[in-house]
């Protein structure tokens, strides 16, 4: 069998670390059989090497070896291309054609991206699996086949078989041995490595000198989290060897090249999975805080407005508070406060500091002076107190049913069942 350092250096492979050693070490012991294997890993991890791996510690290995694409080929062909079809079989059929799995007899055929085939040529690849048999596409004629199938993906299955997309008996009859190939993000000791290797090969490609990092650019590179992992590495290096023309890269000069994170908010996913709209109950609750800051807000008008009425025009307000009856009052707007409308007759924002006071339904307020503003005191804007007070009142409607309060909030249950604990309601 042939040893790991070996390997490497054959399929020009960088790197040590153990779950990329332990992926390399399954490929090499299932190479002999002819058991199916999926490859499963992020987007440019660099699943390709796997199958290549495995097709060349085969017995296949002098047979044919053939990469399929799966989400490159449009639905409507990728039929004829992995079977074949017969002479009018569809329009544009003008000669019988052979597909893959008839080229590729006695070979292997690497599927990349089999999460993107459509359920009927899921179908016909479950028989290929089960029976080795096919049919092209416009025939009745069952054809026989020798084919090594290694499958490869970024999507996750089971969320998959779980939405229709893909079929259960096929993701088991294709998954005999599945082979994970780690992110870059958890390879830190591999980038450094990683790095040197592009950037002699590109060095000599396009025939100028080594980029070389310093300390610090090598520091920031591995705290990166390289979302686009090793091709992201790969088109970096690239990028630098021809633009940059010192050759000498430091943190600063690297940070331009790469991009930068955000802290936005994101869908994040568990195992792998993606969270149901169920369970995904922040985005409510970010709702809840920005209306409850918007509240704020206004009751902080309220308050600023009664004291403007006030004093009429004796108090010096701060910029930020002008600004603010700027944004919030326009030329004729009215203000329902105490009973009393306030007008602002001028479009002028010093003007704003003399409003007229016009009495609402009743014509004894002739001097503004016996006017009496009763300021308003702003509600508990508490998130926690208006939150706890929602979670009672939709308990005690329900008569404690749980399950229901949790619809009539729109939350989970299990986020139910840790509010209620969270404020101490399970009495």
């Amino acid at each position: 069998m042939t040893d790991l350092q070996s390997l490497k250096t054959r399929f020009g492979i960088i790197g040590n670390y153990p779950a990329l050693n332990r992926a390399l070490e399954k490929a090499i012991q299932v190479a002999p059989t002819d058991i199916s294997v999926l490859v499963m890993g992020e987007s440019g991890v660099g699943k390709e090497f796997i199958p290549k791996i495995i097709h060349g510690e085969s017995r296949r290995k002098h047979q044919p070896y053939i990469v399929v694409n799966c989400g490159a080929i449009p639905e409507g062909t990728i039929d004829s291309e992995l079977f074949g079809h017969e002479k009018g079989a569809f329009t544009g059929a003008t000669s019988t054609r052979k597909g893959y799995f008839e080229v590729a007899d006695g070979g292997t055929i690497f599927l990349d991206e089999v999460g993107e085939l459509p359920l009927q040529t899921q179908v016909r690849l479950l028989r290929v699996l089960e029976s080795g048999e096919f049919m092209k596409v416009g025939s009745s004629q069952i054809q026989k086949t020798d084919v090594r199938i290694v499958a490869a993906t970024n999507v996750n299955m089971l969320n998959a078989i779980h939405d229709g997309r893909f079929r259960e008996d096929l993701y088991y009859r294709l998954n005999t041995v599945q082979i994970d190939m780690p992110p870059l993000r958890e390879r830190k000791g591999d980038i450094h490595l990683l790095y040197r290797k592009f950037a002699v090969d590109f060095a000599e490609k396009y025939r100028m000198p080594e980029l070389v990092l310093t300390d610090d650019a090598v520091n920031y590179l591995e705290k990166y989290p390289f979302p686009g992992n090793i091709r992201q590495l790969r088109n970096l290096v690239e990028q630098m060897t021809v633009v940059e023309q010192n050759r000498t890269v430091n943190s600063v000069k690297l940070a331009e090249y790469i991009p930068t994170t955000t802290n936005l908010p994101a869908v994040v996913q568990k195992n792998g999975a993606g969270i149901s709209n169920s369970e995904f109950n922040s985005e409510r609750e970010i709702m809840y805080k920005i209306l409850f800051d918007m509240r704020n807000d206004l009751n902080d008008l309220k308050s600023l407005t009664s004291e403007l009425i006030k004093n009429r025009g004796n108090n010096d307000f701060s910029n930020q508070e002008k600004n603010l009856i700027n944004r919030v009052f326009t030329p004729e707007t009215q203000v329902q406060n105490s009973g009393s409308l306030l007008y602002f007759e001028n479009n002028n924002a010093n003007q704003y500091q003399n409003p007229t006071i016009i009495s609402e339904g009743n014509d004894d307020y002739d001097d503004v002076e016996d006017i009496e503003i009763e300021e308003t005191k702003p509600d508990s804007l508490s998130l926690q107190n208006n939150e706890r007070e929602l979670i009672v009142k939709a308990l005690e409607k329900h008569k404690g049913r749980r399950n229901k309060a949790a619809e009539e909030l729109g939350i989970s249950q299990r986020t139910l069942y840790r509010k209620i604990k969270q404020y101490n309601l399970e009495d």
